[in-house]
């Protein structure tokens, strides 16, 4: 049963055609990438400023 499952599986996976990525798609990746990264230093440097005995 699951063998079967998994063979319909590939199956499905090997119709399927290559979908590339829109530029807009591109662009939201990188920006949402970006504000993560910015936001983490954001935090790291707020923890550090008024939190500093936390901090070995």
């Amino acid at each position: 049963m699951a063998e079967e499952k998994e063979a319909r599986l590939i199956e499905e996976l090997q119709k399927m055609q290559y979908d590339p990525w829109l530029p807009i798609e591109s662009k939201l990746v990188k920006w949402s990438i970006s504000l993560g990264i910015i936001l983490l230093i954001i935090l790291v440097w707020v923890s550090y400023t008024f939190f500093p005995s936390s901090h070995g």
